[in-house]
């Protein structure tokens, strides 16, 4: 008999333990906007008074999953990549990083790292790999660098190219706990020819419904978020070779051709970078 029963405890049940079903999550109002159905009532009425302070909130979830889909080609098609360590992977719906990665190369490799129970449930369920490659999923926070990379080397080949994929998450990173000093470590641990994608939400001048909406979720929800102007989120760029067309709305970065146009700017900036 153990005298510690935690260490006996199911893992499943010791995840839901640590779902928070009282306060509103960005992960799963996120996932709402998605058309997804991992949340719940409380993230709903969250989601939806966010969405009339600002109507066109809808689009940055989808405009950021078409981003990740094109960055993550480009990636495995362009730059040979075939590992991703994706940080903040976020509820699973379609098109996820390993769906889009193993579909063009099916020995790609990918680690998810998410400290949200409720997507760590739903991750170690669905986001299964295919038979030539890998995916592995890490408990850890974003600010637990040295643990993620160290936990991560299980999986990945860190002496050999690696994307790291940051996606709606920095944004979560208090300015005045170091957000570039932890994407810069992270980045310094990869060898060149590794890539940076990142996307964030922006504040500036016009964009005062952003704002509202951010006031909104900051006094209700968790995490809480801290908004950057584009200059702001260009520099977690610093030091490496910006891909064209630099950091743009994520519907703007090389979208499909469509006879309707260049799409419409959304207020989530994204990019794309290649360490030298």
């Amino acid at each position: 008999m153990t005298e510690n029963p935690a260490a006996t405890e199911d893992p499943a049940a010791a995840l839901r333990r640590r779902i928070d079903t009282l306060r509103p999550h960005t992960a799963r109002i996120w996932n709402y906007w998605l058309g997804g159905g991992d949340y719940y009532e409380v993230d709903r009425i969250a989601g939806d008074r966010i969405r009339e302070l600002h109507p066109a909130i809808g689009e940055y979830a989808r405009a950021d999953r078409l981003f990740l889909g094109r960055a993550v080609r480009h990636l495995v098609t362009e730059a040979g990549i075939r590992q991703f360590l994706d940080i903040g992977t976020g509820l699973p719906t379609a098109d996820n990083t390993h769906e889009v990665a193993q579909r063009l190369a099916p020995d790609a490799r990918i680690v998810y790292v998410d400290n949200d129970p409720l997507v760590l449930a739903h991750a170690r369920a669905l986001l299964t790999s295919s038979p030539e490659g890998r995916t592995d999923h890490l408990d850890e926070d974003l600010r637990n660098v040295d643990s993620i990379l160290e936990r991560a080397a299980g999986t990945l080949d860190l002496t050999q190219p690696v994307a790291l994929m940051l996606l709606g998450v920095v944004i979560f990173i208090g300015d005045e706990e170091d957000p570039y000093g932890m994407v810069r470590r992270l980045l310094d641990a990869l060898p060149s020819g590794s890539h940076l994608v990142l996307s964030h939400t922006i504040t500036g001048p016009g964009l005062s419904e952003v704002d509202e909406a951010v006031r909104f979720w900051n006094e209700r929800g968790v995490p809480a978020l801290t908004q950057r102007t584009p200059e702001a989120v260009a520099r977690f760029f610093d030091g490496l070779e910006l891909l064209e067309p630099g950091v743009v709305s994520c519907s703007r970065w090389r979208p499909e051709p469509s006879q309707a146009g260049e799409p419409q700017e959304v207020a989530l900036f994204g990019g794309v970078g290649r360490k030298r």
